[in-house]
């Protein structure tokens, strides 16, 4: 099959590209480098410029690549920037998914992986009583970004059932790690590259809001190795390849909670830094706790997580040191 990966030239994008290009995948890139950037993108992997938003744009990629199957990453992504911003988010993630399925299902593609979210949950009672959450558990998020991975769950399913498209909603937990330095993240919304960030310029870490009822007050979440993460992209592409019409929906993490101040301070001690977090103010939209259950991708497809934190913060370390070498501890 040659699936048109939306978002492949960005952090999680270029390591489902790796990932399914490996698995003998063909794969076409389709990203509006916003925020992605080109040099993410393997050798021989064509590229597309272009916005979700752009239908005849679309239209012609999937028509001059042939394309079969789409796995679907590009978004908005920040929760916070959501609150401030919800019209943009809804256009971006909810009006560009529904353009993009439009284009699809007009091109005859078959399957359609998206990648859905944590946030869809919100803070579900099965969290507040220290439960893992499972794919089951009543979705009810609590910002903009959460809600639009929510309702493109909906359009996604109703499209498959409506067309016969294959779908598949994947349920991100928090992602860190890296293949590669050179496809580490780098942009600094994500926990372990803020705190890269503070470390480098000999600041304090932040944490936001240290009241809230966990252990020690910090939010709790899962995290995934990207890498996981993309193996995980393989996995359901073939599952969906070989069961037309199916809908699936799994949560993608580790069963394991970390919290925030616990991640301070195992990056502190892989960094070689030893640097106390400050606490600010609360944002908006962040739940107490949010830890997944896995167990469904394990027994319907064979997938499982194969790496643990210190993988995660190890190897992003090596590539924020790629990037920033200044900030190497001596």
């Amino acid at each position: 099959m040659t699936w048109l990966i939306t978002g492949g030239a960005g952090y999680i994008g270029a390591h489902v590209v790796r990932a399914m290009t490996e698995a003998g995948e063909q794969a076409v890139v389709y990203d509006d480098l916003s925020s992605g950037s080109a040099g993410r993108v393997p050798e021989g992997v064509p590229l597309v410029a272009g916005s979700t938003l752009d239908g005849a744009r679309l239209a012609r990629a999937l028509a001059e690549h042939s394309v079969t199957g789409v796995v679907h990453l590009a978004a908005k992504k920040q929760v916070g920037e959501s609150v401030d911003r919800p019209l943009h988010y809804y256009r971006e993630n909810v009006e560009g998914l529904r353009v993009l399925l439009e284009a699809a299902t007009a091109a005859g593609v078959a399957s359609f992986v998206f990648s859905s979210s944590a946030a869809v949950y919100g803070m579900p009672d099965a969290a507040r009583h220290g439960e893992l959450v499972t794919e089951e558990t009543p979705c009810a998020p609590m910002s903009p970004y959460g809600e639009t991975k929510l309702a493109g769950e909906w359009l996604v399913r109703a499209t498959g059932r409506a067309t016969g498209l294959s779908t598949a909603s994947l349920r991100y937990f928090n992602v860190a790690g890296a293949a590669g330095p050179e496809l580490a993240d780098a942009g600094v919304h994500n926990l372990i590259p803020m705190v890269f960030e503070k470390l480098s310029e000999n600041a304090s870490p932040r944490i936001f809001g240290d009241d809230y009822p966990t252990p020690d007050g910090t939010c709790v979440r899962d995290y995934i190795h990207v890498v996981d993460l993309a193996e995980a992209h393989v996995a359901t592409a073939r599952a969906l390849q070989s069961s037309p019409g199916i809908n699936l929906t799994f949560n993608i993490g580790r069963g394991e909670g970390v919290s925030v101040r616990e991640m301070i301070d195992r990056i502190n001690a892989i960094t070689g830094y030893n640097r106390p977090p400050t606490v600010a103010p609360r944002r908006p939209g962040d739940p107490a706790r949010v830890v997944a259950s896995a167990d469904r991708i394990a027994v319907e497809l064979g997938w499982q997580a194969k790496y643990d934190i210190e993988d995660m913060i190890t190897s992003a370390w090596e590539g924020w040191l790629r990037l920033h070498p200044e900030a190497a501890h001596t």
